[in-house]
């Protein structure tokens, strides 16, 4: 192993761990990077809140609304709490598309040894275990395909090596050395918003009437 590179962060040994240390706050002035897909992700979904969901709730809104005794209504008042939750994600992602600079993974780049944001990452620990994650953005994180942010602790210690070097992490078992065996610029898979999101969204508001 070189150790041309080595780098301490602060503890994280698993994905897990890398939600728990990223929240969806982006460092003061920082850009909000973030892949073609993660961007059109946000986009389906602000455009589903605003041409879709939103009327429809108005809609409902105007409906209990006409029935009388709105401090008894079920259907107005949670109408309207319904409508702030909208309106405060709306707020949300219109922060957040207005501040995006979008990053293709797989466009072509002078140095593809080195490890920047979109870049596909597979490294080895000191058993000898192998793990494959990619470097997205705060909004695209997913750790069942081992997707990280890229203001995460493991993506802030690998960002800037190169193949063949070595970055040193402080998990909780205690000092772990990984070594950087393949960096790959490719296309980074998102889910598109779709029906199954608003389907999980509406489950979830029924839920909490």
């Amino acid at each position: 192993m070189s150790k041309a590179f080595t780098k301490e962060t602060e503890p994280a040994d698993d994905l897990e761990e890398e939600v728990i240390h990223t929240t969806s706050s982006l460092p003061a002035g920082s850009r909000n990077y973030i892949t073609p897909g993660g961007h059109a992700r946000l986009m389906d979904e602000f455009q589903w809140l605003m041409n879709k969901e939103r009327p429809h709730v108005t809609a409902t809104v105007s409906w209990a609304a006409s029935n009388g005794d709105r401090s008894e209504n079920a259907d107005y008042i949670y109408g309207k709490k319904r409508l702030r939750e909208i309106d405060r994600r709306i707020r949300f992602l219109t922060k957040r598309l207005d501040m995006a600079e979008i990053v293709d993974p797989a466009a072509p780049r002078d140095d593809e040894t080195r490890i920047f944001f979109g870049a596909t990452v597979t490294f080895a620990n000191e058993k000898g275990d192998e793990k494959t994650v990619a470097i997205v953005g705060v909004d695209e994180i997913d750790t069942s395909k081992a997707y990280i942010s890229w203001i995460s602790p493991m993506a802030r210690a690998l960002i800037k090596a190169r193949e063949g070097d070595v970055v040193t992490l402080h998990a909780p078992g205690g000092t772990e050395e990984l070594e950087i065996l393949e960096v790959r610029y490719q296309m980074i898979p998102m889910e598109p918003f779709g029906q199954a999101d608003e389907a999980e969204i509406r489950a979830a508001d029924t839920d909490s009437r």
